[in-house]
């Protein structure tokens, strides 16, 4: 593990730790951010003074060929009242992000400086939203980062009433064409969407 300075530059993702921590410190600026999602890396932690940069091995991904649709999913996605646009409104979808109660978590990760850095990445066209309604009401949704290549990295989804967020997550991949969905690390929920473990030298040759 490595501790950042002022400039860009990450250290090689093999020197990560055991569990995928790779460095320390630095910024949360757009140019760093964009440097870090290229070579695979994404930032983790629960305090704006110590950002923690990651690198997972293996890596948690999601081909879109293998989604997973349950019966009773579909039967959902088909009669729903849901009504699922894109950056409609990415405020409101990372901040309820942030807002998320989550199992065995006392605090969010998403703190304001990550907030306030997303929204960065959002209006420079790097970062995007997935917005689930219900009666004009925003239910559920998810954002992540798309550098144009071909993989979606996803960050973080929020669901107020039941299957919001999944209608949401199948939605999208359903009418997008990724090559792939970063997932970073393993979920049981989308474990049973059809998410599973590369090995992160395979990862990274879908980034290129």
């Amino acid at each position: 593990m490595e501790f950042l300075n002022n400039n860009h530059v990450f250290p090689e993702v093999d020197k990560a730790t055991e569990d995928g921590l790779l460095a320390v410190g630095g910024d949360l600026s757009a140019n760093r951010l964009l440097t870090a999602y290229q070579k695979g890396i994404f930032p983790w932690f629960e305090d704006d003074n110590t950002i923690m940069w990651w690198s997972p091995d293996p890596r948690f991904v999601l081909f879109p060929k293998d989604l997973k649709v349950s019966k009773s999913m579909k039967q959902i996605l088909r009669n729903t009242d849901f009504v699922v646009t894109v950056n409609k409104d990415f405020n409101a979808v990372i901040t309820s992000c942030a807002a998320a109660k989550r199992p065995g978590q006392d605090d969010t990760w998403i703190t304001k400086g990550m907030i306030e850095a997303y929204t960065k990445l959002h209006q420079l066209g790097y970062a995007k939203s997935i917005e689930v309604w219900l009666n004009n009401t925003l239910v559920g949704g998810l954002y992540g980062v798309d550098l144009g290549n071909g993989v979606f990295c996803g960050e973080s989804m929020f669901a107020k009433v039941s299957n919001a967020s999944k209608v949401g997550f199948i939605s999208f991949i359903q009418n997008t064409n990724y090559k792939l969905i970063d997932c970073q690390v393993y979920t049981n929920h989308l474990e049973s969407l059809g998410a599973m473990d590369i090995s992160r030298a395979q990862f990274l040759k879908y980034l290129t």
